[in-house]
């Protein structure tokens, strides 16, 4: 067991647009109470001109839980910041690692690592706005611009604009070239690079993202690091965040089975279905395809759900069915 100094971002689940939602979140923090759950990114333009409601709202039992934006305007991001604390969050995180060209093109995401200084303005402009943490989540560098000298310039710099908390996705990203979902597997894993930005800033909380499939591996890494997020493993094999609360956080406690999960996720279907606010089944359902992973009947479970959640007049009997399985 990992000895819980300075727990707070001890085991973190990756943001992941279109997966960590509300009701996913609400869903993994059935599993493990304590592991740090971040929203998916939403932009300012979202916040700003959109129905804000829309993106910031979430259940209180989510909690601990960080917001992260996407954007680059220093006032925009004060103004969207303020709006999350408002709501209850623990963390706004800013977007520096997402290598996508629709988020190349607003400026924002894994781009910003060629403007250090334009960062830490976001930053400074959000630490001025908020008294919750700001914390910034990067790669260790973009295209060409990928050696530990420059890495160091922008943790160097955005630090200094009172970045304590850096969340590092140990690959590089090609800006032009591969997908979103190449950058997340063709670009080699440098976890010896975020090892020597804890070295070399020993003040700064320092969290490692990238390639983390099991606790184990999580434990080995926290040797040299003061946290790790989990990525895709978690969404797709989420009982794996059963024992993080014993293994990370000292809980005492024997982690809920799968059955006693569901039995305590079951009430919040029913009453999210009831609400009338456009929440269909199958909107809450795709995030618990996994929790079965590896079981006996998990392909049953899995079939059963797929089958029959987008049917008209699908309600809660369609996981109490499922459940037999």
């Amino acid at each position: 067991m990992i000895k819980p100094d300075n727990p707070r971002h001890r085991l973190c689940v990756a943001p992941m647009l279109d997966w960590t939602n509300r009701h996913c979140r609400y869903f993994h923090r059935l599993i493990s109470e304590h592991a740090f759950l971040y929203t998916e990114m939403v932009t300012t333009g979202a916040l700003i001109h959109g129905d804000p409601h829309r993106f910031l709202q979430f259940h209180p039992a989510e909690n601990p839980v960080a917001f992260q934006l996407g954007g680059s305007n220093p006032r925009e991001l004060a103004l969207c910041a303020k709006m999350i604390e408002d709501y209850g969050y623990n963390e706004v995180n800013l977007n520096v690692g997402c290598p996508s060209d629709r988020v190349q093109n607003g400026r924002f995401g894994a781009c910003l690592m060629a403007e250090p200084e334009l960062v830490a303005e976001c930053v400074a402009a959000m630490r001025q706005a908020v008294s919750i943490p700001v914390t910034v989540k990067s790669r260790i560098g973009i295209d060409e611009r990928d050696s530990y000298q420059e890495l160091v310039h922008f943790v160097a710099t955005v630090a200094d604009a009172g970045c304590q908390t850096f969340i590092i996705h140990a690959r590089k990203a090609w800006l032009s070239g591969l997908s979103p979902k190449q950058n997340r597997d063709i670009p080699p894993l440098r976890y010896d690079m975020v090892y020597q930005i804890k070295q070399d800033f020993p003040a700064l909380e320092i969290i490692l993202n990238g390639g983390i499939t099991t606790l184990d591996q999580a434990e080995a890494v926290l040797r040299h690091v003061d946290g790790v997020m989990i990525g895709r493993e978690a969404y797709h094999n989420p009982y794996l965040l059963a024992d993080v609360d014993r293994r990370f956080y000292g809980e005492p406690k024997e982690p809920r089975s799968r059955a006693m999960i569901m039995e305590l996720l079951i009430p919040y279907i029913q009453q999210q279905l009831e609400l009338n606010d456009g929440v269909r089944l199958n909107s809450i359902s795709r995030h618990i395809l996994g929790l079965f992973h590896g079981e006996p009947g998990a392909r049953g479970w899995r079939r059963h759900l797929s089958e029959n959640v987008c049917k008209p007049g699908a309600d809660i009997n369609v996981i109490l069915e499922a459940l037999k399985f």
